[in-house]
């Protein structure tokens, strides 16, 4: 059962991430993710400073609002000081990352407080971090509830908002001629990437969350134009990488969470050779098929 419930957070991680990542990919802001990954760690101090506690509500809180409060400074500057977007999100995350450190380092004599409460999490922990009920009773793992809601979130924001999502990701000018906000879908997204992403940080650690954001819907990317497909394939790569992962790390005795994404890496490759060399291939001798067809039926 250890490795079942290992394999099935790190998919469900997979797959709430890569649903989302798949848009992001779309806007060309996959690096948001890395971001939201260091400008969460002041929200992670003042959450424990104000409640008191370490306990997963709270955290979520605060990382979850320091999150998206950096996604709206990035968007700001890059609308009006016309920064470019990998600038802004360079700027605002290493702003928000020393504020972090900066405040860690303050209360460390004070608190029992660092940064791997919540950015470096662990998945072989996970089994251990058991939900028990009230009578003592165990109902299994927390994280994988946890998790399960926030994929069942990120399918309903999807399932409803799909066709404002895929006219905002690919023709916004489009968009806004047919009344659609883009600001708005905007923030909405990136309110979904800041809340997923810092949810799965204390089961998984950051690394992964943001291989998970970019590795999957970059391979599917490649393997097709449909967006639809490229949702799905995502979907199969991320249980795929998981799976892999994991049995890899317990071969090699090593980390879970770097097999996984050396997994992700890997599969990526493969798909790059792939559509760079075999399909190519194949669509140079159907147009060369096609060519001598025609000559043929000339002569």
């Amino acid at each position: 059962m250890i490795a079942f419930w290992i394999i099935l957070t790190g998919a469900l991680v997979a797959i709430s991430c890569g649903l989302l990542g798949s848009f992001l990919v779309l806007r060309k802001m996959s690096m948001v993710g890395d971001a939201i990954s260091h400008a969460v760690l002041p929200g992670i101090v003042i959450a424990f400073l104000w409640s008191g506690s370490r306990d997963t509500l709270p955290m979520l809180l605060g990382a979850g609002a320091t999150g998206l409060l950096a996604t709206f400074i990035i968007e700001y500057l890059h609308r009006k000081a016309r920064l470019q977007t990998d600038a802004s999100i360079g700027i605002v995350f290493t702003f928000m990352f020393a504020v972090g450190i900066i405040l860690i380092s303050t209360f460390a004599g004070k608190i029992d407080l660092d940064q791997d409460c919540v950015l470096y999490g662990e998945l072989a922990y996970v089994p251990i971090n058991l939900w028990i009920l009230p009578d003592g009773t165990s109902i299994g793992p927390k994280p994988v509830y946890i998790l399960s809601v926030v994929l069942l979130l990120v399918i309903l924001f999807i399932y409803f908002g799909y066709k404002e999502l895929k006219l905002t990701s690919f023709d916004p000018s489009f968009a806004s001629a047919i009344g659609i906000s883009t600001a708005l879908w905007h923030y909405l997204l990136m309110a979904a990437v800041s809340f997923t992403t810092v949810s799965a940080f204390e089961s998984v650690g950051a690394i992964l969350v943001i291989t998970f954001l970019i590795g999957p819907p970059a391979t599917a990317y490649l393997l097709t134009e449909n967006l639809k497909k490229m949702l799905f394939i995502t979907v199969g790569i991320g249980i795929l990488v998981s799976f892999t992962g994991y049995w890899l790390a317990y071969w090699l005795n090593a980390s879970i969470a770097g097999c996984m994404a050396l997994m992700t890496g890997v599969v990526f490759a493969v798909v790059f050779v792939y559509t760079k060399f075999v399909v190519k291939y194949k669509k140079r001798k159907l147009i060369e098929n096609e060519l001598s067809q025609l000559q043929e039926s000339n002569v």
